[in-house]
């Protein structure tokens, strides 16, 4: 049995959540250009991350579904592809309506693809390594957002916005052979094997779980998406660049630290994550004016946001064991209603309640989660170290 992590392979399963992430957020960085380009609104243009996400919502369960008696590369190349075709659409085009439906089946491919790079990174290596290889194959998304969403901004005020999509074609065709070269090939599901959807949803430990990233998600993605007003009581708004890169570079500390920890201590690590990111609103609620109690939330908030994602999926692929990709496809759906929730309510709270609410909003939320991730011993976030107890 092998005992070394499979790195190269690894990181092509982070390359393609990197690619994923990159397909979805970029539009938000070139707003301007591309309301310029299209000759349309700014609140039209950032559809275009809407659209996406609502491939992503709609595709998730019924693709990973449909694809689970399928060998697994080509699964995964069938989602990488669709990348590198949709992608290419959208730097080849001008007529909005086809770049809508673009970017939504590019959508539907990341639905297929995070549905995939949990369960492919856990069959990789034995299962001590499971956590580790899936910290490794998760980190394609805060790089993104620490370094690549920023990069792509600036390329879309050297170049055009649409060469910046092209770019990420060819990256999406270097992967393809990567991925051809260094991940290995897996037998799909038998039918027979195959529980149906709903039975996974029932299986102990999911729903927990999934309420946890609901609520999780739901409170970061609030805080996130109006980050500049949140950043005006402390007089940073110029700032918002930089504070991105903070908040994305403690992400990757955030990713390190589980990879180090998430196989012995996992339900630890999800409880100690929730209560930094409650400390963190807490502070930032009670002193939002101070630049430097901002930038420490932000910190700490990146700390225990970054690794949110493997610690979730990890114990969510514990929890259902063989049925590990339907139940990605799962948390794929929680994680865009997540965010989708968390934009609007952003909104309702900013017209209504105004910026200071915000904080105590995500703290309320944040506690639901410690709560029912606390309650969850027996099933989801289960106590001592991960491979002392059987999967399923």
């Amino acid at each position: 049995m092998k005992t070394a992590l499979p790195i190269s392979g690894l990181l092509a399963l982070a390359m393609t959540g990197f690619i994923a992430i990159m397909t979805e957020t970029l539009p938000a960085g070139l707003l301007p250009q591309i309301s310029h380009s299209l000759n349309i609104s700014p609140s039209l243009a950032g559809q275009l991350v809407t659209a996406y996400a609502l491939g992503s919502l709609l595709a998730a369960i019924p693709l990973t579904a449909l694809t689970r008696s399928w060998r697994r590369r080509p699964a995964l190349m069938t989602a990488i592809i669709g990348f590198l075709a949709f992608n290419t659409l959208t730097a080849f085009s001008s007529n909005l309506t086809v770049i809508m439906l673009a970017r939504f089946m590019a959508g539907a491919a990341a639905g297929l693809a995070w549905g995939l790079l949990a369960g492919y990174a856990r069959r990789m290596v034995p299962e001590s390594l499971q956590g580790k290889a899936m910290a490794i194959a998760m980190v394609g998304a805060p790089v993104a957002l620490a370094i690549g969403v920023p990069l792509g901004t600036w390329l879309g005020s050297v170049v055009t916005w649409q060469t910046v999509f092209g770019l990420i074609s060819v990256l999406t065709l270097m992967l393809t052979g990567w991925v051809m070269l260094k991940v290995p090939d897996f037998p799909g599901q038998l039918a027979k094997d195959s529980q149906p959807v709903g039975k996974v949803l029932t299986t102990p430990g999911v729903r927990p779980i999934l309420f946890v990233i609901v609520v999780w998600v739901f409170a970061h993605n609030t805080l996130y998406t109006y980050i500049a007003p949140l950043l005006g009581p402390a007089g940073l708004t110029s700032q918002v660049d930089k504070v991105l890169l903070v908040f994305g570079l403690s992400a990757l500390g955030g990713i390190w630290i589980v990879g180090a920890v998430v196989d012995a201590w996992l339900r630890r690590a999800v409880l100690l994550s929730l209560t930094g990111f409650a400390l963190a609103v807490f502070a930032w609620g009670l002193y939002g004016s101070s630049p430097v109690v901002v930038y420490a939330s932000i910190i700490l908030w990146g700390i225990t946001f970054g690794g949110a994602p493997a610690l979730l999926q990890t114990a969510s692929a514990d929890a259902t064991g063989e049925n590990a990709d339907i139940a990605q496809s799962m948390i794929v759906v929680a994680w865009n209603m997540a965010i989708a929730g968390g934009g609007i309510t952003g909104g309702l709270l900013l017209q209504h309640a105004g910026i200071g609410a915000f904080p105590w909003a995500a703290l309320a939320l944040v506690l639901v989660g410690l709560v029912t991730a606390w309650k969850a011993s027996t099933h989801g976030f289960k106590a001592g170290a991960r491979g002392i107890y059987k999967t399923g």
